[in-house]
């Protein structure tokens, strides 16, 4: 599971923001690459180009120039095969996704008339948002976005382009190919969304995502039903597509010689040449398991890889690398793939460390029933990690946080790893230390002050506590299934309110001052004052207005929000406060609210051990779903006027390998400063399936 960064101004940092945002870009505004430096440097620009409602920010990689060449070689190796997998998520996320990447890429590469006009300004930002998303849905609430350009404009820079670039299908002609791509780009009723969590209707045939093909909700959920259901059973179907041909259902399965073969063998020969530098046996056994499951498809190898993933412990360098989260399916069953490549952050792993060796303390005083917690809590790894690249699902929008790996029976047999990526959240802040967003939307100057002095800490403890402890937390009672079955499209949405609700909790707990990781419990009221704004008010400028909440990490803070705000309204725990016609959100009783939160801990993880899904399904469409249209109206009237974009994600450092003979004897890290020339490099140097797999 992974821990999203929510609305830009939660965390609130006294640093000074040194970093202008370029607000053109294109090629036109890149500058040659900076080089990689020891240490985080105040003087490195964060801030890159801004399109429609996406800032793009650069990351450090502190401590890229400490590492051996041995690591460098190996993170290099663990680089390539990351990039490679890069066309698997647009696929993934719609059949049609590599065919559209491919015309953009076509017209913005060789496109030789006027740059200067609105029409390619605008045709230049959805090519932007397009290549951020991983296709045409939004990245994070999954409706589909079409050029602001009109088709005529469309239709008159295709024919001034490369011809013969444009991904035309034997025999076809251009007039055919236009009428056949127009509506994948402009008809809004045409594959609408990516992930539809609507109650009530089917979601398998409503997600327009390339997880399944002629098959209804029902037919998937008998398919896998048939599965063996044993405690340590596989997650059945979690690399693969489920397709009807002739009358029966098929497995095509993602593998080397099978769908997104061309891709994964590009991974398995880089993975390979990683084994014979990895840092240690288990390492070197961890890989090997991975390209295994990458040859076989066999989700028992799948497994064997997360049981030594956990175990190699000792390794300074790391890499997520597979099919790994399942948000873009709508009933949790199909992963996404996604690589992320790291080393380990000494001094910040300290913290996280220090959280994730009381786990058992934690579990013992959980307040959940004594039946649904884990007697012996097992192998929680805890660290801070540099992120050195990010690829498919995780980038470019990023996380903050991951905990993996996700079957709750390897989680309680061998444990998982937690992390923080602390070089992420690092930029995050830089930019988050902005003005007036605390000014407009914090309800008084006491909640100001306490944000300002110590919402960084809140918000890192937040999510250490989140990875570590939450995800980590409570079991399944014996003979109930995974919630891939029994919570269905409610699972991810509850899971991750689940580990919040562990963080918020014991984030105003005086075991994290008894640690050392905590000074007071103002820090935990200013995570609560972050949490509860954010939930009920601020994170709505994530979506449009008339529009409901379908992301599972925006329905869970809120289900968690206005619940603690309905159950507490008796006491008025939390109240809604109206000066000078704007609305603000104020707790009243920080500890008063600490037990909300419990009570709704015990329940969700009730949900969980038990597999209520009528209980799921009501928790989540009382309070999870439904927007006040209008304090969402007031709300993105006043954020608007702040001029600040309410997504972030991230141009990839540049790794270049410096060779003697054919021997690796030093690898370079570069920092590109375009992101529009990083996603045509990607396109020309990564694009190894075909339109349709």
């Amino acid at each position: 599971m992974k821990i999203i960064h929510f609305i830009i101004f939660v965390t609130l940092l006294t640093i000074a923001c040194k970093n202008g945002t370029k607000e053109n870009h294109g090629e036109t505004a890149t500058k040659p690459v900076e080089s990689a430096e020891s240490k985080l440097t105040d003087t490195f620009e964060v801030a890159a180009e801004a399109f429609a409602d996406i800032q793009v920010l650069r990351y450090q990689v502190p401590g890229w120039s400490n590492l051996s060449i041995k690591e460098k070689e190996l993170c290099y190796y663990l680089y390539e095969a990351a990039l490679c997998g890069r066309d698997i998520i647009y696929d993934q996320k719609d059949n049609n996704g590599i065919l559209l990447r491919k015309t953009l890429e076509n017209i913005y590469g060789s496109y030789s008339g006027d740059k200067s006009n609105s029409d390619w300004k605008k045709f230049e930002e959805y090519c932007g948002r397009f290549w951020f998303s991983n296709g045409n849905h939004h990245h994070y609430g999954n409706e589909k976005f079409i050029p602001e350009c009109s088709w005529e404009y469309f239709s008159t820079i295709m024919d001034a382009s490369d011809q013969n670039g444009f991904p035309l299908e034997t025999n076809e002609s251009m007039d055919k190919f236009k009428n056949r791509i127009k509506p994948l780009f402009y008809d809004l009723k045409v594959n609408p969304k990516c992930v539809d969590l609507t109650s009530g209707i089917d979601n398998i045939k409503a997600s327009s995502n390339n997880f399944y093909e002629n098959v209804s909700q029902k037919e998937v959920e008998a398919f896998y039903a048939k599965m063996p259901t044993t405690p340590k059973a596989p997650s059945w179907g979690l690399n693969s597509k489920l397709i009807k041909e002739n009358g029966k259902l098929i497995e095509k399965t993602w593998k080397a010689g099978g769908m997104y073969g061309a891709s994964i063998t590009k991974i398995v020969y880089w993975l390979e040449k990683a084994v014979g530098v990895a840092e240690n046996e288990q390492q070197k056994k961890t890989l090997e398991a991975l390209i295994r499951f990458y040859n076989s498809g066999d989700l028992k190898d799948f497994d064997t890889y997360c049981i030594e993933w956990v175990h190699d412990t000792l390794s300074k360098v790391d890499a997520v690398n597979g099919f790994i989260e399942v948000y873009l399916d709508a009933i949790g069953k199909k992963a996404s793939f996604e690589s992320i490549v790291n080393f380990r952050d000494e001094e910040a792993t300290k913290r996280i460390k220090a959280i994730a060796n009381q786990a058992q303390w934690f579990e013992d005083h959980s307040p959940i029933d004594p039946k649904h917690k884990k007697q012996t809590v097992v192998g929680i790894t805890a660290k801070a990690i540099t992120v050195v690249v990010q690829s498919g699902d995780a980038a470019p929008a990023s996380s903050i946080g991951i905990n993996l790996p996700n079957a709750d029976w390897i989680r309680k047999e061998y444990g998982s790893k937690s992390v923080s990526l602390s070089n992420i959240i690092n930029s995050y802040n830089v930019m988050n230390a902005r003005k007036g967003t605390l000014d407009e939307f914090a309800a008084n100057d006491e909640i100001k002050m306490r944000i300002k002095k110590y919402g960084a800490l809140a918000s890192d403890l937040h999510t250490d506590m989140h990875e570590c402890i939450g995800h980590a937390s409570g079991q399944i009672n014996p003979g109930v299934s995974t919630t891939d079955i029994t919570l269905k499209n409610y699972a991810s949405c509850l899971e991750e309110a689940r580990a919040d609700l562990v963080a918020l909790y014991f984030i105003m707990s005086n075991k994290l001052i008894d640690i050392g990781v905590m000074p007071n419990l103002e820090v935990a009221k200013a995570e609560y004052d972050n949490y509860i704004l954010n939930g009920l008010m601020t994170q709505l400028t994530r979506i449009k207005e008339g529009d409901q909440i379908e992301e599972a990490h925006m329905r869970n803070r809120q289900l968690i929000s206005m619940w603690a705000y309905k159950m507490g309204m008796k006491d008025s725990v939390i109240v809604f406060d109206k000066y000078n016609g704007k609305t603000f959100v104020r707790i009243r009783d920080h500890n008063q609210l600490r037990l909300l939160f419990g009570r709704l801990l015990v329940e969700i993880q009730r949900i969980k051990s038990e597999g209520d899904y009528n209980a799921a399904k009501n928790l989540v469409e009382t309070y999870g779903v439904q927007v006040d249209k209008q304090l969402h109206k007031e709300i993105m009237s006043r954020f608007k006027a702040l001029q600040i974009k309410p997504y972030r994600g991230f141009i990839q450092p540049k790794l270049i390998p410096v060779l003697e003979g054919d021997k690796i004897i030093d690898v370079k890290l570069e920092y590109p400063t375009s992101f529009y020339k990083q996603m045509m490099e990607y396109g020309k140097n990564y694009s190894f399936l075909g339109i349709k797999n």
